[in-house]
């Protein structure tokens, strides 16, 4: 399947924080970025998300949706889906696709720790960390 072009945002929505990853324009690797604030903040979280899409001229916004592992969407899923509606019109040009986030955290705390990073020296990085790995997700289905 042939991909549009344009960078895509991925968003791992947390109640504090906002792990936020980024492709390159031909849509080959995902990047981490520093977090954004959570959805305990949700104006400021829309102005982070907003702003970042603007410069970086994203063409498509992908936010993890919160699944148990039996498939069905969990508790958090209401939150996201709601967070969703209320950022899409700040973004009317840009798709949002709501992708699969099952397991993204446990993966990126191993792939963390395989690096070297302690439990505790993770807790900055594992959010963004996670967002990559829903991104190449998305990307790989593309």
């Amino acid at each position: 399947m042939t991909q549009a072009p344009g960078r895509v945002l991925a968003l791992d929505l947390g109640e504090r924080r906002t792990g936020v990853a980024i492709s390159d324009s031909q849509r080959s690797m995902a990047l981490a970025r520093p977090t954004f604030g959570g959805l305990m903040e949700q104006d400021l979280l829309v102005r982070q998300i907003v702003e970042c899409a603007e410069e970086e001229r994203v063409t498509t916004l992908v936010v993890g949706l919160p699944r148990s592992l039996n498939g069905k969407e969990s508790s958090r899923a209401g939150a996201t889906r709601r967070f969703v509606a209320q950022l899409a019109p700040s973004l009317p040009e840009v798709p949002i696709d709501l992708f699969d986030e099952r397991l993204t955290t446990v993966e990126a705390s191993r792939s963390l720790h395989e690096a070297g990073l302690s439990a505790k020296s993770q807790k900055g990085l594992i959010d963004s960390q996670s967002a990559v790995i829903l991104l190449e997700g998305w990307l790989a289905c593309q």
